[in-house]
């Protein structure tokens, strides 16, 4: 058999060997969701690339979907409608959504499902303002990672909790836990030096010892009433239904 006849069936058996792996990498990547809906090419096909990754690392963590969509126009509908209308047609459970419309200059945040009771009015309201200075610098990419990192932390935060609150800031996690071992350190030191045995009786002979006199003065009892806050005026904000989807919302102008 020539040379050139073992290098045809050598090269025949090695496409064969490869043909599953081949297949299997074609439908993995078709099967890939799509999280960016980039409609007006705000962003690089790199930076699409790295969101997309982003959103299906953290969306697995929180078992919610975290969609970007940009566009230049709603079709003539308000863009809150616009992003229900997209959750019907691509939702599925919970589903967090920015939609930023440049033609009008409106971006808009909403969360569905299970993500409309942790992504509340007021924790999209922070977000939203967060990432307010990017959108408006053009610095697209750096926005929409953000929405995507805050969102998720806050999936992660129990609903009513301020996820502001200074309690779930990582320096002051970190000083607290180096605060603690120091307390820690501190007690074994101070217990590795021996016990102190004096007290108020070792200096005192019980048998020559005895009360002299007793006495008690009462002066007076003040007792101070107060009325009874009412529950009645106190309330919660609730989400918002329109086109059969209800969802938690903030939307603003840039």
């Amino acid at each position: 058999m020539s040379s050139f006849c073992k290098k045809t069936i050598l090269a025949c058996f090695a496409v064969l060997l490869l043909m599953p792996l081949l297949i299997i990498g074609t439908v993995s990547a078709s099967d890939q969701k799509q999280y960016v809906y980039d409609h007006a090419n705000l962003l690089t096909k790199e930076e699409i690339g790295k969101l997309e990754a982003l959103a299906d690392k953290l969306g697995a963590k929180r078992k919610t979907d975290f969609f970007i969509i940009t566009t230049n126009g709603t079709n003539g509908e308000d863009i809150a409608q616009y992003t229900g209308d997209f959750y019907d047609q691509y939702g599925n459970g919970s589903t967090a959504i920015l939609t930023i419309d440049m033609k009008k200059r409106e971006v808009f945040i909403a969360g569905f499902k299970k993500a409309e009771r942790y992504l509340d009015s007021s924790r999209l309201n922070s977000i939203r303002n967060t990432i307010s200075s990017d959108i408006s610098s053009e610095h697209y990419f750096k926005a929409f990672k953000t929405y995507i990192t805050l969102s998720s932390k806050d999936m992660g935060i129990k609903p009513g909790v301020n996820p502001d609150l200074i309690l779930f800031k990582w320096w002051f996690q970190l000083i607290a836990a180096v605060a603690v071992a120091g307390i820690a350190v501190a007690v074994m030191l101070f217990n590795s030096g021996g016990r102190v045995t004096v007290n108020g009786q070792t200096y005192i002979d019980n048998r020559t010892s005895d009360v002299i006199d007793q006495y008690d003065t009462y002066i007076r009892t003040t007792v101070t009433r107060e009325k009874k806050s009412s529950d009645k005026d106190s309330g919660d904000g609730g989400g918002v239904t329109r086109g059969g989807s209800s969802y938690s919302g903030s939307r603003g102008s840039f």
